[in-house]
């Protein structure tokens, strides 16, 4: 691995350890990200000048939610397995199942709760201003 590809993954692995400490419910354990994966897949400059592409996997527990945050760029959502409920700033809650899709404008205040029975799964797509973190939680 490069030493930017190293530096990067180790960054975004404690920002998703940081987010979902912030999202999860206290408990004995909660510096453990309980509930919540975030897997990144992929990232790859963009031929847009100042843009980037990531993939990751969102796996949710049931009863676990991802709270409000929002992203610096667009997000495409691809449910993989489950249901979620999303809640979307100026729309109404949504509910979507296995093979659903939403489209999350940039910078859009948004947050996912697993609202089924079993694990909830995604594949969050994200074009993105490149530099910027992928994910800023809101409070």
């Amino acid at each position: 691995m490069t030493g930017k590809l190293i530096t990067t993954t180790r960054v975004l692995a404690r920002a998703a350890v940081l987010a979902a400490s912030f999202l999860t419910i206290p408990s004995a354990q909660a510096e453990q990200p309980a509930g919540i994966t975030r897997t990144d897949l992929q990232r790859h400059d963009l031929s847009a000048g100042g843009r980037e592409a990531a993939q990751v996997r969102v796996d949710i527990a049931p009863g676990k939610a991802f709270g409000r945050h929002t992203h610096p760029g667009e997000e495409i959502i691809y449910v993989l397995a489950g249901t979620f409920e999303y809640d979307v700033a100026g729309k109404p809650p949504v509910t979507l199942k296995a093979g659903d899709v939403l489209f999350i404008p940039a910078g859009t205040v948004h947050a996912a709760k697993n609202v089924g029975d079993v694990t909830a799964s995604e594949l969050a797509t994200y074009i993105v201003e490149k530099g910027k973190p992928l994910l800023t939680l809101v409070r």
